[in-house]
Order: structure tokens, then C-alpha cells, then sequence
């Protein structure tokens, strides 16, 4: 018989080795979607049961910023922990290099041992030098393989890797929740610990959400924002006007068809959150879901109305500060709902999930370890993010630092009638952004301080900006201090 000095030391034995064992992660992605499109955000005209369910059980963060807001460059960051000037990679300047890809989160978990697999819209090409022909994507790079090229379709059986799902989940959505329960089971009977990582192409446009939730928001009126229409708008700089983000106010029908548009918009996420309760529920089947680490977010935000703005890309909230949710159900405090309204960003992901991994952090990236904040909610990691915007036409090109409290953006270009603008939002205050306070002698310590924390952030992109895909140039266009007609030669060659 054991003795009980013999049973302890095998309890403790097995308790270390539980603790021991690497944990499974699941890193969950929609594409376009706001905070305001789920329950445990605050919105009481949506239903998200399985993400709301998903904040009780985790913790869900309040001020996370996508640091660059448009599709192809955020994904880039997620997968790297950097920032874009560092991946290269974005509509309008270029493909990642094979060299930055090799230090991704999932090439560095596959190499460690994980079974990794990933799922849906991988939203940037791949080359080996920047004048080099586009590569395949790296489906030899994962385990298991259901991602598509470009935006993929709605259509499942549109998108090569999912079409042995087309049939029963003709829609994509859900083919990605199915896609997810088998690698799951996959991996378990493999008995390896798993990284599945699935980019839904939803509430992404064209917008074709799945009949099989056509009564879900059937003839439902949506309270709007309180920041809605162009009247709260005027403030905004000149130059933010000068995209489609403005035109989208009206040609998307956020003007005049708001309810029916917003129908659509929180369809396509009900069906994600249906996804979501497909893989929680194979977690708990296969036996794993206490050693599964969950994170969920979106790669932007989308204005939907708010200022009478459409789309996404520029750094103002709506389009920047977007869901994310972590859940580990191995520490102590999970299940109580707790939340973190410390400062957050994509650049993060990288650098949580190779830690979780128990793999080091590599030096070249800019984001922190997230579970920091999961032990500590009230703790910080970040003074101060930058965000990005180096897409579309010149006078949208922004630089912008936020903080937990405040926001700086320096709009920049001042030709063809343009002046330079600065905006100053004290978002502890003022969240959605009504009340620009940078000509308020009341904040001249305030954006002088945040002023320092933008140059800072330049200053980073000066000495660490890849030198290829036309982003060198960005660090004299967004120098505060360097005159409009010294940049003019170098805008007409970008």
C-alpha cells in the first residue's frame, strides 16, 4: 500500500506535470468587425451568446487598437508582432518577405513541436526578395491547410482548401467552425499540443450573409451610435475626407438604410459566433478545453455611421479599437468576467502566443506578453501605440500615437489647399471622439506630451523601417518638424 508521504509526492508529481504540459491555442479572427456588434461590449440589439459567453468565462480587453486598420497589413502584424513599417507589408506597397515570414508565430510553434493549422482569408502574398516573383502561400507551412488567397469567398465551395465542406456548410462561415472541430480531433489523436489559427472572411464585404439566420434580425431597428452622421464629423481633419471612408457614409447606405445595412452587418457575426460554439463544443469533446487557450478579435474595426464615415483604415476609434477577448481556463480567476481597460494592441498576439508556447519572445518584436494583463487586469504594457495609416491617397496618410487616456493624430499633408492639422482626443473623457482638444489651451501640456511620445514612435520607424516597399520615405513625410515643401519631392516619387 502507498504510503501517504508516497501519494503526495505522486500528486504533487502530477500536478507539476499538468502544469508542465503546453497548453493548445486557438487564435479566432473576423475581418471588419467593431465593437459595437457584441453583448459583452454593450450593445443590447445584438446577440453573440457564444462571445459573450466566451468574456464571462475569459477577460475582454476595452482599449485594444489595431495599429495599422486595413486587412492585409494587420494580418501581417498579427502573424510577426510588428508593426508595418517592419513587416513591409500592405496594399499599395508590397508583399512580405520569406525572411520576416520565417519569424511568425505559426513557422516558430511548428518548429517547437505544435501542431499547427490555419483556416480561411490569409490576407498577404509572400516574396523571397522584394523584386522577386510572388510565392504560393505557405500551405506546406502548416499541418493542416483550409486557407484561401486574396479575400477567398462565401462560398465554400469557392475556396479550394474548404470544398470537401461545401456541401454541408455551403456557407464559409461555418465551414471554418467545422474546419476547426476536425483539426481539433486531428491533433488529439496525435496526441500533440495544437496552434489552429481561423481568419473568417465575415462581417468582410460583399456582403452575403448566410440565409440559414435570415430570421435572426429580421425587421430589427438598431439604436445608432451616439458619435452617428456628419454632423459629428465636422471637426474632423480635411484630409480624412478625402477617401472612400467618407463617400461609404452614403454609398453604403448608412445614411438611409441603416437598419437594414446593420441587419446584414451583425447577420455575418452571428454566424461567427455560431462558429465559435462549433469549436468550444469540439474542445470539450475531445477532452481538451481545460488546457486551450482562446483569443478572439477582429483585424479592424469598421465606422459604420459613426461620423458619417464608412469602411475603416483611418485612425479614428471605430476604425482602430476593436473586440479581443482571451480566455485560459488553467488560471484561477477565469469564469468571473473579469475585463482590462489597459492599452493593447495587435502587435501583441505574436509574442502572447509564443510565451504561452513557453518559446522566448524574439527581439525584433514590438508587441508584449498579453497574459500579463490576464494575471494583473490592472496592470500596463504599453505607454503608447502607434497607428497607421499609409494607404490610400496622400492626404489620408496619418501617423497617430494613442495611450490609455489620449489620442494624437498629425495629419500632414498641406498641399493643394491642405493645412497641417493636429487632433487631440482625451479618450478617458471623451470616447467617441466628439471634441478635438488640441487648440485648447487647457491640453497644451497634454499634446505636448503626446506630441514627444508620436516623435518616439517615428523615430522608431526612421532607424528600424524595412528598406524596400516605399516605406523609408514615411519617416521625413510624418516628421512634424520637417517643412511641407522638403517632403513635396519625395511625395511625387512614392
Amino acid at each position: 500500500m502507498m504510503s501517504k508521504k508516497t501519494a503526495l509526492g505522486v500528486a504533487l508529481f502530477l500536478v507539476a506535470v499538468a502544469h508542465a504540459k503546453k497548453p493548445n491555442i486557438i487564435y479566432l479572427m473576423a475581418d471588419d468587425q467593431s465593437s459595437y456588434t457584441m453583448g459583452c461590449y454593450g450593445n443590447a440589439d445584438v446577440q453573440t451568446p457564444n462571445l459573450d459567453r466566451l468574456a464571462v468565462d475569459g477577460m475582454a480587453f476595452d482599449n485594444h487598437y489595431d495599429t495599422t486598420a486595413i486587412c492585409m497589413a494587420s494580418r501581417a502584424t498579427v502573424m510577426t508582432g510588428m508593426y508595418e513599417y517592419k513587416t513591409g507589408c500592405n496594399f499599395d506597397h508590397g508583399e512580405m518577405m520569406t525572411a520576416t515570414w520565417e519569424k511568425s508565430y505559426p513557422i516558430l510553434l511548428r518548429e517547437a513541436g505544435y501542431m499547427t493549422a490555419f483556416a480561411g482569408k490569409f490576407g498577404f502574398e509572400l516574396r523571397d526578395t522584394p523584386d522577386g516573383p510572388k510565392l504560393e502561400l505557405p500551405e506546406d507551412d502548416f499541418d493542416r491547410w483550409g486557407g484561401g488567397p486574396g479575400q477567398t469567398s462565401y462560398k465554400t465551395a469557392q475556396n479550394k482548401s474548404m470544398a470537401a465542406y461545401a456541401e454541408k456548410y455551403p456557407h464559409s462561415t461555418l465551414s471554418y467552425g467545422a474546419f476547426g472541430r476536425d483539426f481539433i480531433e486531428e491533433a488529439v489523436k496525435a496526441d500533440k499540443p495544437f496552434c489552429l489559427s481561423i481568419s473568417f472572411k465575415a462581417p468582410h464585404r460583399p456582403v452575403q450573409p448566410d440565409p440559414t439566420f435570415n430570421d435572426v434580425y429580421a425587421g430589427k431597428t438598431f439604436k445608432k451610435p451616439e458619435n452617428y452622421g456628419r454632423e459629428n464629423g465636422e471637426h474632423f481633419s480635411k484630409q480624412s475626407k478625402q477617401d472612400r471612408q467618407y463617400d461609404r457614409f452614403t454609398s453604403w447606405g448608412y445614411a438611409k438604410k441603416y437598419d437594414k445595412v446593420m441587419a446584414k452587418y451583425h447577420q455575418q457575426i452571428y454566424a461567427i459566433d455560431v462558429a465559435v460554439g462549433m469549436i468550444r463544443e469540439a474542445l470539450v469533446e475531445q477532452g481538451v478545453a481545460d488546457n486551450t487557450v482562446i483569443i478572439y478579435t477582429s483585424d479592424n474595426g469598421f465606422f459604420c455611421g459613426s461620423h458619417g464615415y464608412g469602411s475603416k483604415v483611418l485612425p479614428y476609434e471605430e476604425a482602430t479599437r476593436v473586440p479581443m477577448i482571451i480566455y485560459d481556463p488553467r488560471h484561477p480567476d477565469s469564469g468571473k468576467e473579469r475585463r482590462s481597460d489597459a492599452l493593447t494592441g495587435n502587435i501583441d498576439f505574436a509574442p502572447t502566443i509564443l510565451k504561452l508556447a513557453g518559446l522566448p519572445i524574439p527581439g525584433n518584436m514590438d508587441g508584449a506578453d498579453l497574459m500579463e494583463l490576464y494575471e494583473t487586469p490592472d496592470a500596463s504594457i504599453h505607454e503608447s501605440i502607434a497607428l497607421v495609416n499609409v494607404w490610400g491617397k496622400a492626404p489620408t496618410h496619418a501617423l497617430a500615437v494613442v495611450t490609455k487616456d489620449m489620442k494624437y493624430i498629425h495629419w500632414g499633408y498641406a498641399a493643394d489647399g491642405f493645412e497641417v492639422t493636429e487632433e487631440l482626443y482625451h479618450l478617458n473623457k471623451d470616447p467617441l471622439e466628439l471634441t478635438n482638444q488640441s487648440g485648447n489651451p487647457e491640453y497644451s501640456a497634454a499634446i505636448e506630451k503626446m506630441r514627444k511620445a508620436y516623435d518616439k514612435h517615428l523615430d522608431q520607424w526612421k532607424a528600424e523601417a524595412v528598406p524596400y516597399n516605399n516605406y523609408q520615405v514615411f519617416g521625413t513625410v510624418f516628421d512634424r518638424n520637417t517643412p511641407w515643401a522638403d517632403k513635396v519631392e519625395l511625395l511625387s516619387a512614392e
